[in-house]
């Protein structure tokens, strides 16, 4: 293997049973990984926390998943200071982003060990921290608006959509990918969030406490032929009315009646569809490449020293946050 300074023991952050929030998380120091003949060993820059890394410590997928004890996070960017026999791609002072396997994880540590095949360079120009903030969210979203239709060549025919919960991590990069793709783009969001969401380009932006808002409609009265629904608060018979008599609900993050829904819509004029991510590497690239184009922007909440990673944890736990949580090593 090649090598390039490697540590035997590393700091990491890591919670042993399921609950507790920020509180139950705990600074340790443990072997740094070792590696199999297809991975790489990844110094850590920058980790982007998700809202389904908390949801799984409070047992999203109890009892199967995770393994106690659990380092969570899986979205990372940093440089690869060692390779495995059988990597190809990658050589020692490479930069890369990796979605890590969720039931694995290991994020929030100074190094992780990631598979060649869910890694993928950074482009020059590119910081580590928007790029963090990249697989999940960008990945879940761009299969959402390539869902309805959307082309990026210029060619689509654009929409009437809305997309809710847009000043969040995932929210925010879906207004621009809808943009990017023509479409003609309504917004939820609080009022404090309001200009950002427009500067972000949304062509109308509601605070979702006012009637209107509330209502979800747009000042124009027409219907959507698409909802993005990025919040797991919101639910279809909310949508429902608001839709075109075609229209479809695409739903990013689905609680248990709209799971219901997208079963009882199946045959129906009006519908709602989940999405479970599938997309791979190649997207992801796509996505960096926009980033580096300045098409695409990741929008940082917050950035929090590795010591304050609970607090981290604690704002993505909020629900509140303005675009991703960055934690940075």
């Amino acid at each position: 293997m090649a090598t390039g300074g490697r540590p035997t023991t590393m700091r990491a952050v890591q919670y042993s049973g399921y609950g507790g929030g920020s509180a139950a998380l705990k600074y340790v120091e443990i072997p740094v990984p070792s590696l199999k003949k297809g991975e790489v060993l990844i110094k850590v820059e920058a980790a982007s926390i998700n809202p389904a890394d908390c949801r799984i410590q409070k047992g999203l997928l109890r009892p199967f998943v995770p393994q106690f004890p659990f380092i969570p996070v899986t979205d990372v960017a940093g440089e690869i200071v060692e390779v495995g026999s059988a990597v190809q791609e990658f050589k020692v002072g490479d930069k890369v982003v990796s979605k890590l396997i969720f039931w694995k994880a290991g994020g929030l540590a100074e190094y992780v060990a990631a598979s060649e095949s869910i890694t993928v360079p950074l482009p020059a120009g590119v910081s580590s921290a928007d790029a963090a903030g990249l697989p999940v969210a960008g990945l879940t979203v761009l299969q959402a608006v390539k869902a309805i239709g959307t082309k990026f060549d210029g060619t689509g025919v654009g929409s009437n959509i809305l997309i809710t919960a847009a000043s969040g991590g995932i929210g925010s990069y879906a207004v621009q990918l809808a943009k990017l793709g023509n479409h003609n783009v309504t917004a939820t969001c609080g009022a404090r969030n309001l200009e950002l969401v427009a500067d972000m380009g949304a062509d109308e932006a509601l605070d979702y406490k006012t009637p209107e808002g509330a209502a979800l409609k747009n000042s124009s009265g027409k219907k959507y032929d698409y909802i993005v629904n990025t919040t797991n608060g919101g639910k279809w018979s909310a949508f429902k009315p608001s839709l075109s008599s075609h229209g479809r609900v695409v739903d990013v993050a689905p609680n248990f009646g709209n799971f219901v829904a997208s079963i009882l819509t199946l045959f129906s004029k009006k519908k709602l569809s989940t999405v479970i991510l599938s997309l791979g590497m190649e997207d992801l690239r796509f996505l960096l490449e926009l980033v580096k184009e300045r098409k695409l922007k990741t929008v940082i909440d917050s950035r929090h020293p590795f010591e304050k990673a609970a607090d981290a944890w604690e704002k993505s736990l909020s629900g509140h946050a303005t675009g991703k949580v960055i934690v940075g090593m």
